[in-house]
């Protein structure tokens, strides 16, 4: 799929507003999730009257049906297509990006490094990893592309443990490595002054973020939507165009008709199923490809809505800016968030429910839209990404050739 893209929102080397309100979005859904999850110390007021509670429960429900694993998907799926604009914009300029990407990546691991001394929930580092595959993958075609992604993102792992249970009844695996070093991590959290906060998170944090990502099948889930954004990357989805509009519709159609079965086989059969095995893998298997289409339906909408409109609603374009510094946004809300929920900050965990932590969240956010306005009035990016940027971009045999002289 090749779109015609004479009538475009940007220039060919501009950034596509498109994409920077969708993840300022994506990024305010997942600050949102965080503060009600107070950063991974889970609690709430003991004495909270029964009205309140009754809100609380709503709005914490709601706000996952909404974004739990639709945000996280979509700032994947704009990661790659990011990966497919920097290296088209590179090979314009006549420049090899491959090698720049692998240490660009390298770059993100430290910053995902100061990201988890604060919180114990930190994505960048497996963005680091799995964003390796798209070096070999800029080289394959559209078709592999899709091929390799699908099977990723059909979980094969969780699939293949689910067939070696059913052929061996007595195996078993919880698929729950995290849960030690989640309980040490939350107790610190819970009761820890900073320094003991930090000097955890270097081991224990790390550890429980980690592999409850491998075990929720992010291991997979994230190169396959790596590799989808690189794609529509290529097939120019997010310019503005009748094919693109044309495309979006039926995504949105096709999502519509797999949301009800997959709404069914990712809520209904858990409870028919005894084998403590095959639960657990099921129960990653069928929800990421619920959540998958769920992100699709959401995605489609937005771009729809905004290409209808000629170059997006007022309430789309709101959150541009913020979708322009999200390596910024994202590190600096976890500081935030971890500030007030934890013992060593203000140690709101276990006093406000999740009426006040998403007023919290959107007070957060609303903090960083503000910056992030001011920020770009007199930068072209913000303090975190202009680091990253100068950093991919060092000439590694100018320094050395100064260090000689």
């Amino acid at each position: 799929m090749t779109f015609n893209t004479d009538i475009n929102t940007t220039n060919l080397t501009g950034r596509l507003e498109s994409v920077d309100a969708l993840r300022g979005f994506a990024l305010l859904a997942i600050v949102l999730l965080h503060n009600l999850e107070h950063y991974n110390i889970f609690g709430s007021p003991e004495n909270a009257p029964e009205w309140l509670q009754a809100i609380d429960t709503a709005v914490y429900k709601i706000i996952f049906f909404l974004f739990a694993g639709k945000a996280y998907a979509t700032f994947s799926l704009l990661f790659g297509f990011s990966f497919y604009i920097q290296m088209r914009n590179a090979r314009r300029r006549g420049c090899d990006f491959k090698a720049r990407f692998a240490w660009r990546m390298l770059l993100l691991v430290g910053f995902s490094q100061l990201h988890a001394l604060f919180y114990n929930g930190d994505i960048l580092l497996l963005y680091a990893v799995c964003g390796m595959i798209l070096i070999p993958a800029s080289s394959w075609s559209n078709r592999s592309v899709l091929i390799v992604a699908t099977l990723l993102m059909l979980q094969p792992y969780a699939w293949g443990k689910i067939i070696y249970a059913i052929f061996n009844p007595e195996y078993v695996d919880t698929n729950s490595m995290f849960v030690q070093f989640a309980a040490s991590a939350e107790e610190v959290g819970r009761t820890g002054n900073l320094w003991q906060t930090l000097a955890n998170n270097i081991w224990n944090g790390q550890l429980y973020s980690n592999f409850w990502q491998v075990e929720a099948g992010r291991l997979f889930q994230t190169p396959a939507l790596f590799l989808y954004g690189m794609w529509l990357g290529r097939s120019n989805a997010f310019e503005r165009s009748k094919e693109s509009a044309e495309f979006w519709l039926r995504v949105l159609k096709a999502s519509f008709v797999a949301i009800v079965p997959l709404y069914i086989l990712a809520n209904y059969i858990p409870q028919h199923i005894s084998n403590i095995t095959i639960l657990s893998y099921y129960g990653i298997a069928l929800p990421m490809l619920y959540n998958f289409v769920f992100m699709a339906i959401l995605v489609s909408a937005f771009m729809i809505v905004w290409q209808s409109s000629g170059n997006g609603r007022p309430w789309q374009r709101f959150t541009i800016a913020y979708g322009r510094m999200s390596l910024t946004n994202y590190i600096s809300q976890s500081v935030i968030g971890v500030c007030l929920y934890y013992h060593f900050g203000l140690c709101l965990y276990d006093k406000v429910g999740s009426t006040v932590t998403l007023l919290i969240g959107i007070g957060i956010f609303i903090l960083q839209l503000a910056f992030s306005r001011l920020w770009l009035k007199t930068h072209r990016q913000g303090p975190l990404e202009y680091i990253w940027k100068r950093g991919t971009w060092i000439n590694f045999k100018n320094n050395s050739r100064s260090q000689i002289a």
